[in-house]
């Protein structure tokens, strides 16, 4: 039945999906609009960066099961995995997947199956997708099957989470989510899990906000530990000794394309109603400005009136080179505020997105008068300070994400601050 997919985005999860069909035997073709990317991916090169895509890919493009182009094919399946991101007003931005529902309408034919990946608010499929698929001409439910299926991974883990994760499929009627199992039996091995459209868009939503939500708890005990003498990593570790109890960690901020959209997905949808989700992404939203302010701050305690930042990390978390919605850019809108000099330097970000990025540690902190850690890559963690004290002016650290070896770089003559902790 399912003898060939045409995946429609290959971002960081359509490209992941349709390398997983192909090396599972499925003809797949991949759609992009993005000429550049479609061109690096027939040269069966990356425009993303995830461990074991470089070899998955290989093997899929020589075995020929994947082709890819700017434009739909027809196939039994169209998944469609395209961006959901939010406007500056923060309302949901749904014309991607809008389009590309209408890119397919030409290639679709009767028995299909269409499957949403993308994280969208509860009612996309039946308010956007179902009235654009009705131009087919197909009955909807019977001659063309439809269902949401939202990714459920994390960046950096993949394709062990493609595989091993539970996974939520709802059909807009049993028929649709029935297939859609059966889809995805090719290679997930966790539990899949059936309930209708909605239910499964609202099931994703939830999933991130209450992430945001326990992460914008973490982030006022942040604030409330500096102001009373605590160190809220060690009381958060120690509270998470109970058995029912499980808090997140603070930082400076909360991006990617899940954790810092989602949530105003529902509260565009129940503003009356939605008064903790809104407390928490604005909590979080304004953690960029308090590390600006605690950067200053630090500086000015030194006798550093116009400092200069070594701002270590740009992905929204570590090991990636993801830059969407990311806090550190953020936390660099605030530091020019703030009227403080900085270079940016990010080891998973290997061409510059920023004219004050480098790919050069030692220009990074050459003169710098504080190393300010925005995101906990293993390469920040394993540095020796060895490498880079020398260049520095003032040897000043700043952790938010208390990734390094404190002990380590203090008995290098840095003097390290991390966020939440008031006892340093």
């Amino acid at each position: 039945m399912f003898n060939k997919v045409c995946v429609v985005g290959l971002g960081y999860i359509g490209l992941p999906t349709a390398v997983m069909f192909a090396n599972h035997g499925v003809k797949v073709h991949g759609v992009d609009i993005n000429e550049r990317t479609v061109k690096l991916i027939s040269n069966k090169q990356l425009h993303i960066e995830e461990e074991g895509l470089q070899e998955k890919l290989i093997t899929a493009i020589d075995t020929g099961n994947l082709t890819v182009s700017t434009t739909p094919e027809e196939a039994d399946v169209f998944i469609i995995a395209v961006p959901s991101p939010i406007r500056d007003d923060k309302s949901a931005n749904l014309e991607y997947v809008r389009s590309a529902t209408k890119a397919i309408v030409p290639y679709v034919k009767p028995n299909n199956l269409i499957i949403l990946e993308s994280t969208v608010p509860p009612r996309t499929v039946e308010d956007v997708m179902i009235p654009v698929l009705e131009e087919t001409g197909y009955v909807i439910g019977e001659e063309l099957l439809i269902s949401h299926s939202p990714e459920r991974v994390i960046p950096g883990k993949v394709f062990k989470e493609l595989v091993q994760n539970d996974r939520i499929v709802g059909g807009i009627n049993k028929r649709s989510a029935e297939a859609t199992r059966d889809l995805y039996k090719v290679f997930v091995e966790g539990e899949i899990h059936l309930t209708d459209a909605t239910t499964a868009e609202m099931v994703k939503v939830m999933e991130n906000t209450y992430r945001d939500i326990n992460i914008a708890f973490a982030n006022e005990l942040a604030k409330i530990s500096e102001n009373v003498g605590v160190n809220v990593w060690e009381a958060i570790k120690l509270a998470n000794y109970h058995p029912r109890v499980n808090i997140h960690s603070p930082g400076p901020g909360v991006g990617g394309h899940c954790i810092a959209v989602d949530p105003w997905f529902l509260y565009e949808l129940q503003p009356d109603l939605a008064k903790m989700i809104h407390l928490a992404r604005t909590t979080n939203d304004n953690m960029p400005k308090f590390t600006a302010e605690k950067v200053k701050q630090t500086l000015v305690n030194k006798g550093i009136s116009h400092g200069r930042v070594a701002v270590f990390g740009l992905a929204f978390k570590g090991n990636i080179d993801d830059m969407r919605e990311s806090p550190s850019l953020q936390v660099l809108q605030y530091l020019d505020e703030q009227g403080i000099n900085y270079t940016t330097y990010d080891p998973h970000i290997t061409e510059n997105q920023l004219p004050t990025q480098t790919q050069n540690l030692q220009e990074a902190v050459s003169h710098a008068d504080m190393i300010l850690v925005l995101t906990d890559h293993n390469e920040f963690k394993n540095f020796e300070p060895a490498e880079v004290a020398e260049a520095l002016r003032t040897k000043l650290i700043l952790d938010t994400k208390n990734c390094l070896d404190h002990k380590r770089w203090e008995a290098a003559g840095f003097e390290v601050s991390l966020l939440g902790n008031a006892k340093s």
